[in-house]
């Protein structure tokens, strides 16, 4: 439980100050029932995020379930997977109402993601986003879509009925301008069914960390002392681009026309932010992607780390973009192509979460066995 502080400057306050909303990359039973609230209070936490990992994991933990798995008696094993995330994603939500209300429609957002064995699949992305939706039936639910190339036209459909969206497994520029594309065709589609828009939220989710895991390897293997020295670069560098890009789209024409009909921007949220590399910084893909407008979502250990001893030095982001392009382009002159590393990283994103599922199912239904016996 985080400790009880009225310091005003305490590194989370003043990270939240400075523009950065905190969403929390975690979700379980026994963080609904005060863990979550004290992270509200105490850690200036205004939203969370959820994938099948987490999930998987706080089922495979204790017996904070059994209760709702003896109720699920006799359901099929994937209804029952549903109908306990969606629970959990629900309270979730009505804890965060308050925030939704007082944030003006912003902040106090819970993300659901879509079965990720759908990610390459359009149409049953689409469904299983609108049934997601009407079944935790809150306002500020977000369903998470991840960018593949099959989910592009999916974000579209799902925004243009009105439905938020969490943009997740982002990890190209290229792939990022795709991402802003579908969302603004999404909201025009939305205003043309008669949709308000102001309610609609949206958030890119940029991968970091795992950007600096594949690259760091590719330049250990190369060995030189050039490539040695651009270890731990390449995340933020890309990340910082990435916040160009979002610069450039929602300064643009078609933005503004959207803005002017009561639009609100897709943020950039960075994900992935628990240093993996145990020589690098703790709070590093924090004290390094400082801007107002974006949101960072952090499991709880970097979340505690950065509270304890992050850095807030202003805008850190703003202006890097001509830095962070010639770092990228120094670590490409080593042999190291940043499309193919984010190409792979999306794949294994993908399958990642896929394994999480199919342990997450089994997890329930072991649940399920027991509770029956």
């Amino acid at each position: 439980m985080a400790e009880t502080t009225t310091d005003q400057t305490r590194p989370t306050r003043r990270l939240s100050e400075a523009g950065v909303s905190i969403w929390l990359d975690d979700l379980s039973r026994e963080l609904l029932t005060g863990g979550l609230a004290d992270l509200v209070e105490n850690r200036d936490v205004v939203g969370v995020t959820t994938n099948p990992t987490i999930f998987a994991s706080a089922m495979a933990k204790g017996h904070a379930y059994d209760d709702d798995l003896a109720a699920l008696q006799g359901t099929d094993v994937e209804q029952a997977v549903e109908k306990i995330t969606t629970d959990d994603v629900r309270t979730a939500a009505d804890l965060l109402r308050d925030l939704y209300d007082r944030t003006g429609t912003v902040d106090g957002r819970v993300s659901i993601e879509v079965d990720p064995r759908l990610a390459r699949d359009t149409d049953a992305t689409v469904a299983t986003a609108k049934r997601l939706w009407a079944t935790v039936d809150r306002p500020n639910v977000m369903i998470k879509i991840p960018a593949t190339v099959e989910g592009l036209p999916a974000i579209t459909a799902v925004l243009a009925e009105g439905i938020s969206v969490n943009v997740t497994l982002i990890f190209s520029i290229e792939r990022y301008r795709a991402v802003m594309d579908a969302f603004l065709a999404g909201l025009e589609q939305a205003r043309a069914n008669g949709h308000d828009l102001g309610p609609i939220g949206s958030v890119a989710s940029f991968f970091v960390s795992r950007v600096d895991a594949a690259v760091d390897a590719a330049l250990e293997s190369a060995g030189t002392d050039d490539a040695l020295g651009l270890r731990g670069k390449a995340a933020v560098a890309n990340a910082r681009l990435a916040y160009a890009a979002y610069q450039e789209v929602f300064s643009s024409d078609r933005w503004r026309a959207l803005e002017s009909a009561g639009a609100r921007p897709q943020r950039p949220l960075w994900a992935s932010t628990g240093v993996k590399n145990p020589e690098y910084r703790d709070t590093m893909y924090v004290d390094e992607l400082v801007v107002a407008g974006v949101v960072n979502t952090m499991p709880q250990p970097t979340l505690e780390a950065f509270a304890d001893h992050g850095i807030v030095l202003g805008d850190t982001v703003t202006g890097t973009a001509e830095e962070a392009a010639a770092t990228i382009a120094a670590i490409e002159a080593q042999g190291v192509l940043i499309d193919e590393v984010t190409r792979r990283l999306e794949d294994e994103g993908v399958h990642k979460f896929e394994v999480s599922w199919d342990e997450l199912l089994a997890t329930t239904k072991s649940g399920l066995d027991a509770a029956g016996a």
